[in-house]
């Protein structure tokens, strides 16, 4: 009887040991319901950042930085080798045309130019001496022509005459052929004499040709040179900006280096720059979007360099407002280039809580509630997002990033 109430007792309190656990855990979940029910997540106006959906435009860009540069640049670079002498303007200062700049030491040039011009003189002198050469040769062999010419005039009439007596029984027949001979060999002479004439003419224009050549190509020389001594006082061809000056007075400068950069700031462009691994992307033509600040500038892609440096592809951009007041030299500036665009779409504000994927999920705030809700997006750029459902025009969106509440479905939006 003992084992019996024993048993009974044990378990009746095991019975008592689950009616207590069991009345716990619903405590507990009762608490939890509790907790939910009365402390909802809450935020307040303050805390986030809302946009409304709206029917418009969107176009979809890709991200590429640019740098903004006057439209117009000249670089004044040295004519001749020379030093340095005498810097007049410095970088920042305006100038107008015909504004002198720089000046060089051009005393070495100098001593050249003085040095061809001697030359040149001594080519004219030898083009002188050489037609009186030519002319004196030439007049001897025309002498000789004359002389010639008599001779067969006079060897003539001894064949004549050498036949008259050979006629007459005066003479023998060996007189007359001598005679004859002698006047073939006098007219042989004469005409290897005019042959020589027309190749002396000859002769003489092609001499005297390529001395003048020679004469006109050290004059295009000197001419050159002078032109190039003039513009060692450089000056401005046009007004603009100075935005760069070699200010190394003395330094040694050479042909062709540059000395000065002067910026026509009417006027502006932007060099664009990018990954090559979009390079097929972009197109001549494109529109692109230029921001800087709050402002945005639009214009098109003018020419795309075919070199790629670095995997950097360069482009160059022309503005539409070229001009604009925003607008400064060697400022860096965001470059979006636009590749698509739909006209009519829903659209709203692009912000933090989107992640860039086709399926996003947002908060749409409505009388202090915001629900949690799955949309499908489109195309997107840095303004706009294109929403495809889940949305319809006039729902106010949260913007700002809602990671926190991705496991709730509503959130309390005070005041």
């Amino acid at each position: 009887m003992d084992t019996l109430i024993a048993e009974e007792v044990l378990a009746k309190k095991k019975q008592k040991k689950y009616l207590i656990v069991g009345i716990i855990l619903l405590v507990i979940i009762a608490c939890i319901w509790w907790v939910r029910f009365y402390f909802k997540p809450a935020l307040t106006l303050a805390d986030i950042t809302t946009a409304k959906v709206e029917v418009g435009i969107i176009e979809n860009t890709i991200n590429a930085t640019g740098e903004v540069l006057p439209e117009f640049e000249e670089v004044l670079t040295s004519p001749i080798n020379a030093s340095i002498k005498k810097v007049l303007m410095d970088a920042g200062n305006k100038v107008t045309k015909g504004q002198s700049i720089l000046t060089l030491d051009k005393s070495v040039s100098q001593t050249d130019y003085d040095k061809l011009q001697f030359q040149m003189e001594s080519k004219q002198n030898e083009i002188r001496k050489l037609k009186l050469d030519l002319e004196k040769s030439f007049y001897d062999i025309k002498s000789n022509n004359s002389i010639k010419r008599l001779r067969i005039s006079n060897l003539t009439d001894g064949v004549s005459s050498a036949k008259r007596l050979l006629k007459a029984g005066g003479g023998t027949k060996e007189d007359v052929e001598r005679a004859e001979l002698e006047l073939k060999v006098a007219e042989l002479e004469k005409l290897q004499l005019e042959n020589e004439i027309r190749s002396k003419q000859q002769t003489m224009k092609i001499e005297i040709r390529e001395a003048e050549i020679a004469l006109a190509i050290q004059r295009n020389d000197l001419d050159a040179l002078k032109r190039r001594l003039d513009l060692a006082d450089l000056i401005a061809t046009r007004p603009g900006v100075i935005t760069w000056v070699n200010k190394n007075i003395g330094s040694a400068v050479h042909e062709g280096d540059a000395l000065v950069r002067i910026a026509d700031l009417s006027g502006f462009k932007v060099a664009g720059s990018m990954s090559d691994n979009l390079l097929d992307k972009i197109h001549n033509n494109m529109t692109a979007i230029i921001r800087i600040g709050d402002t945005q500038l639009r214009g098109s892609i003018v020419n795309i360099s075919p070199a790629v440096n670095n995997a950097i592809v360069s482009f160059d951009i022309q503005l539409n407002q070229k001009d604009s007041k925003v607008l400064r030299p060697n400022q860096k500036v965001d470059v979006f280039l636009v590749t698509a665009t739909r006209n009519g779409v829903l659209r709203m504000a692009n912000g933090p809580a989107f992640n860039g994927t086709d399926l996003q999920e947002i908060f749409v705030l409505k009388n202090g509630i915001a629900e949690r809700r799955t949309v499908k997006t489109g195309l997107s750029n840095f303004d706009y997002v294109e929403i495809l459902s889940g949305l319809k025009a006039g729902d106010e969106v949260i913007t700002s990033d809602m990671g926190e509440y991705k496991n709730v479905k509503t959130v309390t939006i005070s005041n």
